[in-house]
């Protein structure tokens, strides 16, 4: 048993926040506490809790959890979730480099030798989405998703619907799956429309096809729909899926594990969906500790069914170009052949971080702002 020494944060380009504990006997762990748009409040978050974790057993992660939970009072949402999260991945990254084995062990080991994988594309304009499909292609994936709309008001042109049901089968022609992520752009009486009209062209999935703020209008669509229904990104906790469970509203959750409680409290999500049959599909177009993270979910958990990865999204920095592999100091982990990324061997999280390329972006780095979006009119649309 070792006790925390210290908890340190870094916002590093082009949006991520992450977290590295260590122990008194030297150990360290990795932890990622992204919440887009939002680094300044979880920041904040976790210099409420870095105070009162100091000197606190490392190795008892439930009760580390369960003291930031239930002590504060005040508890949920995704700014707190999310500071949570990244002190939970590192304490389990922390605890199993210290144990010498991937964290996937202490979960009761694989039940799967590779994950499936996905990435998005975009695909709001019909004129890039041929050339983005064909680059996941030659980077070895076989399933990806695309946005379904740029906006829709809550009664618009059904015309407005024509182009999506088109991008669509243009990625199909190319011999890709496709999901398909409404963003809860769409409202109940545009969503009803577009789900009947993709049909016959059969997605994936459809992802938030109506916010989970409006649950009654959700089983509605359930209902309506043949095509299965994944949301799960804006919930944060089990006590937030349980509805959802319970109503017979989704078909793939997807919790994110920067968001939703880290690794403990994701797999605990991950139980309650099989009870209910539903499947996990981790939601995470993060940094490379989420998705070590989501993998080692992934590896241990029998109703597993895709992991979202954020594959070649480069952004222009002085230090060069960032993407997911760029803070890895083996690149090769991530490595996608045939649509799967094999289960890592290493031990923790099964990635190596360069903390010295951490510490050099986290000098200059901004905070990430949101996107705007806004419809002809001038009003807001969601993001």
């Amino acid at each position: 048993m070792t006790k925390i020494k210290s908890i340190e944060y870094f916002r590093v380009k082009p949006r991520w926040l992450f977290v590295l504990i260590k122990d008194e006997s030297g150990g360290y762990g990795w932890g990622e506490a992204t919440l887009e748009g939002h680094s300044l409040a979880v920041e904040g978050a976790l210099d409420e809790m870095i105070v009162r974790l100091l000197g606190s057993e490392a190795d008892d992660i439930e009760h580390i959890w369960q003291t930031i939970w239930r002590h504060g009072f005040y508890r949920g949402g995704p700014v707190f979730m999310s500071a949570l999260s990244g002190i939970d991945i590192a304490l389990w990254d922390l605890k199993a480099r210290n144990l010498k084995v991937p964290v996937y062990q202490l979960l009761g080991g694989k039940v799967r030798n590779k994950v499936q994988v996905y990435a998005w594309i975009g695909g709001d304009r019909p004129k890039d989405i041929e050339i983005a499909a064909k680059a996941r292609i030659s980077q070895g994936l076989k399933c990806i998703k695309m946005n379904a709309t740029e906006g829709v008001n809550w009664l618009d042109s059904p015309s407005v619907l024509d182009s999506c049901v088109e991008r669509l089968k243009a990625v199909k022609s190319l011999g890709l799956d496709a999901g398909l992520d409404f963003h809860g752009r769409l409202h109940k009486p545009m969503a009803k429309q577009l789900a009947k009209a993709l049909e016959p062209i059969r997605p994936l999935f459809i992802e938030e096809p109506l916010l989970v703020e409006h649950p009654e209008a959700l089983k509605l669509l359930a209902g309506q729909t043949t095509i299965p229904i994944a949301f799960g990104e804006r919930l944060y906790t089990r006590w937030d899926v349980k509805r959802f469970l319970e109503d017979s509203t989704v078909d793939i959750l997807q919790p994110d594990i920067a968001h939703a409680g880290g690794i403990s409290e994701t797999r605990r999500i991950a139980i309650m969906a099989e009870a209910y049959d539903v499947g996990i599909a981790p939601h995470c177009p993060l940094g490379p500790i989420a998705f070590a993270a989501s993998m080692q979910i992934a590896l241990s958990t029998p109703n597993f069914v895709i992991c979202e990865m954020s594959l070649g999204m480069h952004y222009n920095v002085e230090a060069g170009d960032i993407d997911l592999t760029s803070y890895l100091v083996d690149e090769s982990v991530f490595d996608i052949k045939d649509g799967y990324v094999m289960a890592p061997t290493g031990i923790g999280l099964g990635i190596e971080i360069n903390d010295e390329m951490v510490r050099k972006i986290a000098k200059d780095t901004e905070p990430w702002q949101p996107k705007s979006f806004f419809g002809p009119d001038g009003a807001i649309r969601e993001w």
